[in-house]
C-alpha cells in the first residue's frame, strides 16, 4: 500500500473537501482520501498512480503546489 501526500494550497472550506474527494476517491487504486483543511494537504492511500491523483484534484478545480 503506497501513500500520497499532495499541498493544495486553494482548499479553504468543506466544499472543497467534498469536491476532492469526490474527484480522488474515483482513481483507481485509491483506497482512502483524507483532505486537511488547516494543512492545505490531500492524503491518499492504495496503489494508485500520483499522476492520476493530481490529475482528478485539477479535475474538481484545485491545483497542486
Amino acid at each position: 500500500m503506497n501513500e500520497i501526500l499532495l499541498a493544495v494550497p486553494g482548499i479553504t472550506c468543506d466544499h472543497c473537501v467534498a469536491a476532492i474527494t469526490d474527484s480522488v476517491g474515483r482513481v483507481p487504486g485509491v483506497t482512502a482520501v483524507h483532505v486537511d483543511v488547516a494543512a492545505k494537504t490531500v492524503r491518499t492511500t492504495g496503489v494508485a498512480d500520483p499522476a492520476a491523483v493530481r490529475a482528478a484534484i485539477d479535475d474538481a478545480g484545485y491545483e497542486t503546489a
